[in-house]
Order: C-alpha cells, then sequence, then structure tokens
C-alpha cells in the first residue's frame, strides 16, 4: 500500500528530488563535510542523518501538494538573481571556511534552486521540508551555552526554593557531599532538536500552515526546556537526598530519556492527525528549461571562483611580540591556563609584576584550512568560572576565578587575522573574508593575563589594558 501511494505521488516527488541533487552538485564541498559530520555520530549531531533521510522520505511519501495553478513561464529573473547571490555568499564563506555559515547557505541554496527552476510558489511548498533538512546541520552546538545558561538559572532558582542546602555559583551547585556542574552535557540539546523534529513532521504530515508550524515547534521547543529543566532539578533532589551516593547522579542519561518519553509520549498520542486521502489533485511543478543557464552560470561562480580565489595565496612570515621589559616564559608558567589546538605555536612572556603576554599563531597551509582555526573555550570550565564583575570592565575584559582556591585573574584577548585585528572571535571569523581575498594567510591570538589583589581587580584590569596599548606584533626576523 505503502510502495504504491509513492509510485503514485513521484511525479509530484521528482522535481524536487532532482533540485536537491542539483543541490548536492552545485555546493559539493560542504555537502561533502556534512556527511562527515554526519557520520561522526557526535552526540549534537546523532540525528543529522536521520533527519536527512526523514527528509527524502518525506518527499517520496509526502510530496508538497501540487498548485492548481499552471507552471509559470517565460525567464525565472527573481529566481535565478536569489540563485546567483545565494552562490556568490556560499562562495566567499566556503572560500574561508566558516563552517556554521556555510552550513546555513545550503537550505538557502535549496530554496534558490526551486525558485529559479520550480518557480516561486513551488518553491514555497518545498520550505516546510526545506526547514526540516536545516536541523541536520552542525548548528547545534552554537546554541548549547545559552541552553547551559537557561538551565542554570531556571534550576537554580527552583533548587533555592524548595529549601535545599547548596552553595550555587554560577553553573556550579555544591551539596554537603559533593558538587554538581551545570555543563555542556545538561544543556538538553538532544531533546531540544528532536522535539522540534517530531514537531517538523508533525506539521508537514498535516499540512500545517503557518500559524499550526508556530505552535507545533513552540509546543515542542518548550516541551523539551522543561524535561531538561526537570531532570536536572530532579538529579539534585536525588543527590542531595542519597549523599551523592545514587547510580543516577554518575548515570543519568536512562533516566533523563525515561522523564523525557513520560512527557513526549502522551503529546504525541494527544497530536492531531489529518491524513490525505489519495494523491492530491493539481499540477505537479515542471522545470524551467530556461533556469539551467543560470545553474551553469552558478556552477561558474562558486566552485570555479573558490579554485581561482585560493591561487592568489602568499606565504607570510612568522610575527612576534614587542614590548619593552618582556622576558620570555614557558607557556605553562601562565596563572589562567588557555587551552588552545595543538597545531598553533605558543610563545609567553613576563611583562611586570603579575603581567603576563601570551601569543599564539598559525598559518593556513592549504586550501583546506581555515585562516581562523576553530578555538575552543580558552579556559577550563571544570576549575575556573567567569565572576559577574566581569561586566563592569566593558566587553573585552574578563575576570576569573578558581573553584577552590578562590584566586582571581583578568584576562583580555586580541584576534590578528592578517592585517585586521579585532577583540571578538566572532568578528575574527568575518575579518577572514577580506583577509583571504588579499591573499593573507596567518592568524594570532593574543592574550594578555594579569593577577588580582586580595580585595579589587581594578589594578589587574589597569596592567591588562595599559599592555595591550604597549604591545607590538612585527614579523619575526
Amino acid at each position: 500500500m505503502m510502495l504504491r501511494k509513492t509510485l503514485d505521488q513521484f511525479p509530484l516527488s521528482r522535481p524536487y528530488l532532482i533540485v536537491t541533487a542539483i543541490a548536492v552538485a552545485l555546493f559539493w564541498p560542504t555537502w561533502f563535510r556534512l556527511v562527515g559530520e554526519w557520520l561522526k555520530w557526535e552526540q549534537v549531531l546523532a540525528h543529522g542523518l536521520p533527519t536527512f533521510a526523514i527528509f527524502i522520505g518525506l518527499l517520496l511519501i509526502h510530496p508538497p501538494a501540487p498548485t492548481d495553478r499552471p507552471t509559470q513561464r517565460g525567464f525565472p529573473i527573481a529566481g535565478s538573481l536569489a540563485l546567483i547571490v545565494t552562490v556568490a555568499a556560499w562562495a566567499l564563506l566556503e572560500l574561508v571556511r566558516i563552517d556554521t555559515l556555510t552550513y546555513l547557505m545550503l537550505p538557502a541554496g535549496l530554496l534558490a534552486l526551486a525558485w529559479a527552476l520550480l518557480g516561486f510558489r513551488a518553491m514555497l511548498r518545498f520550505l516546510p521540508y526545506v526547514l526540516l533538512f536545516g536541523l541536520s546541520l552542525p548548528i547545534w552546538s552554537d546554541l548549547v551555552p545559552y541552553l547551559v545558561v537557561l538551565a542554570t538559572t531556571v534550576v537554580t532558582k527552583l533548587v533555592s526554593g524548595m529549601g535545599i542546602t547548596a552553595l550555587i555559583e554560577g553553573a556550579n551547585i555544591t551539596l554537603p557531599y559533593g558538587r554538581l556542574v551545570i555543563a555542556d552535557g545538561c544543556s538538553g540539546i538532544r531533546y531540544f532538536a528532536i522535539s522540534i523534529l517530531l514537531a517538523m513532521m508533525m506539521a508537514i504530515l498535516n499540512d500545517f500552515r503557518w500559524k499550526g508550524w508556530v505552535a507545533a515547534i513552540a509546543v515542542g521547543a518548550g516541551l523539551a526546556l522543561v524535561v531538561n529543566w526537570v531532570r536536572i532539578t530532579a538529579l539534585v533532589v536525588i543527590a542531595d537526598q542519597s549523599n551523592m551516593e545514587s547510580s543516577l547522579v554518575a548515570d543519568h542519561e536512562t533516566f533523563g530519556w525515561a522523564i523525557y518519553a513520560a512527557f513526549v509520549i502522551p503529546v504525541m498520542w494527544l497530536a492531531p492527525v489529518r491524513r490525505r486521502s489519495g494523491v492530491p489533485p493539481g499540477q505537479a511543478p515542471r522545470l524551467l528549461g530556461k533556469g539551467f543557464a543560470v545553474v551553469v552560470a552558478a556552477f561558474l561562480i562558486g566552485p570555479l571562483g573558490i579554485s581561482l580565489a585560493h591561487s592568489r595565496a602568499t606565504d607570510s612570515p612568522t610575527w612576534t611580540l614587542t614590548l619593552p621589559g618582556m622576558t620570555a616564559v614557558p607557556s605553562e608558567s601562565l596563572p589562567l591556563p588557555l587551552s588552545v589546538p595543538e597545531r598553533l605555536a605558543q610563545q609567553a612572556w613576563s611583562a611586570g609584576p603579575g603581567t603576563w603576554v601570551y601569543l599564539a599563531q598559525a598559518r593556513k597551509e592549504s586550501r583546506e584550512d581555515k585562516l581562523v582555526p576553530y578555538l575552543p573555550p580558552r579556559v577550563p570550565g571544570g576549575t575556573w568560572f567567569r565572576t559577574d564583575q566581569s561586566a563592569d570592565y566593558g566587553s573585552d575584559i574578563r575576570i576569573h576565578q578558581h573553584l577552590s582556591e578562590r584566586r582571581q585573574v583578568v584576562i583580555a584577548e586580541r584576534f590578528q587575522v592578517g592585517s585586521y585585528m579585532t577583540s571578538s572571535y566572532t568578528r575574527a571569523k568575518l575579518l577572514q573574508i577580506p583577509a583571504t581575498l588579499s591573499g593573507e594567510n596567518r592568524f594570532a591570538l593574543i592574550a594578555v593575563q594579569s593577577t588580582c589583589a586580595p580585595r579589587s581587580c581594578n589594578s589587574a584590569v589597569e596592567r591588562v589594558r595599559s599592555t595591550l596599548q604597549n604591545l607590538s606584533l612585527e614579523p619575526a626576523r
């Protein structure tokens, strides 16, 4: 029965499957990396490959409903312009390997291709499926810090309201018999992703309009957040009542999924079901022959343009920092140890009483490398946490406190991307574009640290700012 229904509806599916195949060929470098991310089966993206399979499966068994109007004729000007702009933007992002943004260009590319080859109305019907495909992209880790902050805020208020004896410092909840840390694993990102996926599948299978979509996604996202908050709060209560001896404290995966199932199953049971009866009436979208000329132009702008831009890269010498009175010291002597990838060459100097300067730099060796490499959180979260007083000194100054020793360290960072400098890692990623187009291929991270006095960090902040102003980054001789 299902096979017959799929065969009957295949004429409706075929145009969208062709668009998907062309998109894979046009944006193949990003698709190739995306498949590699799926096959890693990491926790935040374990649903990636199944989500893409669901995307293809829904196109086959429940394709977009046909329109009751004939396919537009003539040259698709707006759709063609959208495709050219999308491919040009993707090519720039792919050139400098800003992976998160290049992944986000894949859904935009699918929609632009559908607009150029099938028309605007067909593109709108394809939109819900493309949004579902977007859930398979490796963008979930960027949401983890925000979900952790939200969970920390809610859970700490719940714990305080329940009268549990606990010392709460940021994401650390210290009980009489041990400490619980609301870390990345407590973000609930998997519940969040799967709940939204289930909500989108239900919306597509029921042919919801935009109001139904908003309601379904809101319910799914809200349910996932509540489940995670209940799970963490329950673990705190269990840890407190069992003196940290319960097995659930150390291994709480099964416990979390049991709570998730207890919430989700009733919601799915009560969810509306509206099935299609037979093949929907209407005309399937037809491929616009003139749109293929734009696809050819997109191939020239995209993959070919990237290859030509990479050929402009030039070599550049290493950098060194100069500051009167600096003396070289081992990188391990920094008061606040920093974690950076091994491919970055590291140096450290002492810059006066209680002040240190750190330099880590790398050169882009091949087109597969990133000019600005991925930098994980540099400060170890297990032993240090950022204090609230950091906000008093501006966005470029951070104050971290050791959990057990209670000492505080001021740190400020600068990112050098070719000839451009910024204090924001996000802006540094974007500065890759002009730096790469001008042929530059070197990156550096500069960090200045200073230890606080027992009662105040004001003098340490002034030392850090003064050192930054006097530092000079120059080519090594």
